[in-house]
């Protein structure tokens, strides 16, 4: 279902979202990717698709306190919506499927 698809990156950031869970904020989201996955991801990048996933409804944001080191500007903190969930849902069913179709000689082949 198309309503539901994710891009390769967006599933990284919801599931990142997803384990940070009341402390999943932009530059902890970065953090995370980069101890998990040894990704580094530029904050432009971050911040476009936490705008989109806002956008399409997979997430939702709040501000969070006020703080002089951040130039009286608040955290921006994000959480996965029922839709959401279920759009992680059908990406984790849909590469389940892939996965399962493939014959177990097709990957034992041995590459030169």
């Amino acid at each position: 279902m198309k309503k539901y698809q994710l891009g390769e990156f967006e599933e990284i950031v919801m599931l990142t979202v997803g384990i940070l869970y009341d402390e999943a904020y932009g530059v902890a989201i970065k953090q995370e990717i980069k101890d998990r996955l040894n990704r580094k991801v530029s904050v432009g990048a971050l911040q476009s698709a936490l705008r989109r996933l806002e956008k399409k409804g997979f997430l939702t944001s709040r501000k969070g306190e006020t703080n002089s080191k951040r130039g009286g500007r608040p955290k921006l903190f994000f959480q996965i919506t029922a839709l959401g969930q279920r759009a992680l849902e059908y990406s984790r069913d849909s590469r389940n499927q892939l996965w399962d179709a493939i014959p177990q000689s097709a990957l034992k082949l041995k590459i030169s």
